[in-house]
C-alpha cells in the first residue's frame, strides 16, 4: 500500500478554527484510492514549519505529499500551481514577521507543483465542487511549506504540492465575513483530489 503524507495547519491570525485540521483528522489512516493517509498538523511558524514537513518526509518516506491550507475568503478548492522563494506577510503564531527574504538562499525563484492539479480540478468540478488552479500561494506559511517540500523532493519522482481550501461553516460563523463550505464537503473534496494521484 502506498503512503500519502497529508498535512494541515493549526489556527492562525484571525482564524480561531482551521478546517484543514479536521480534514487531516478525518482522513488519518483512511485508504483513499491507492494510498493510505498519514496525517500531521504543522505549526504556523516560519522557523519550524518547513523543517517539520522535511522531517516528516524523511520519517514517513511517503509516496506522495499533499499539504493543505486555509484561504479564508476564497470560495473554491484551489490546487496551487507554484511556490515562490519568498517569506512575507503578517506575523506568524510566534510573532515572526518576515519581510521578503528568501526561503532557501540559493534556491530557484519558483517551484511548480508536481501534483496532477488539472485532473484534480476537473474531477472536483465533475463532482459538483467549485475548483480552479491558483497561480499564487501567497508568501505566508502555505507558500513556505509548499516551497520547502517541493525543494526537498525536486530530485525524486514523488508527487507533491499544496491545496488551499475555503473556510468551514463553523469558522465562517465565528469570523462572520467569509464564504464557507460544510466540513463534510471540504473533506470529500480532498478525497477526490487524493483519488487523482
Amino acid at each position: 500500500m502506498k503512503k500519502l503524507l497529508l498535512t494541515g495547519f493549526e489556527p492562525f491570525l484571525q482564524f480561531p478554527i482551521n478546517p484543514t485540521m479536521s480534514i487531516v483528522e478525518a482522513l488519518q489512516g483512511e485508504v483513499v484510492g491507492d494510498f493510505q493517509v498519514t496525517g500531521h498538523i504543522l505549526p504556523v511558524d516560519f522557523h519550524k514549519a518547513g523543517d517539520t514537513i522535511k522531517q516528516l518526509v524523511q520519517e514517513e518516506q511517503p509516496d506522495a505529499v499533499i499539504a493543505l491550507g486555509l484561504a479564508g475568503g476564497r470560495y473554491k478548492i484551489n490546487p496551487e500551481r507554484i511556490a515562490i522563494n519568498c517569506n512575507d506577510g503578517e506575523a506568524d503564531n510566534e510573532g515572526h514577521m518576515p519581510a521578503g527574504e528568501k526561503i532557501i538562499t540559493d534556491g530557484p525563484d519558483g517551484l511548480f507543483s508536481t501534483l496532477p492539479i488539472q485532473q484534480m480540478v476537473s474531477q472536483l468540478q465533475q463532482h459538483g465542487f467549485p475548483a480552479e488552479i491558483s497561480n499564487t500561494a501567497g508568501a505566508y506559511l502555505c507558500n513556505h511549506v509548499m516551497y520547502q517540500v517541493l525543494y526537498t523532493l525536486q530530485d525524486t519522482t514523488i508527487p507533491a504540492g499544496f491545496i488551499h481550501i475555503p473556510a468551514s461553516h463553523q469558522l465562517a460563523i465565528e469570523h462572520q465575513r467569509i464564504p464557507s463550505w460544510s466540513q463534510a464537503d471540504l473533506t470529500e473534496a480532498i478525497r477526490i483530489a487524493i483519488n487523482c494521484l
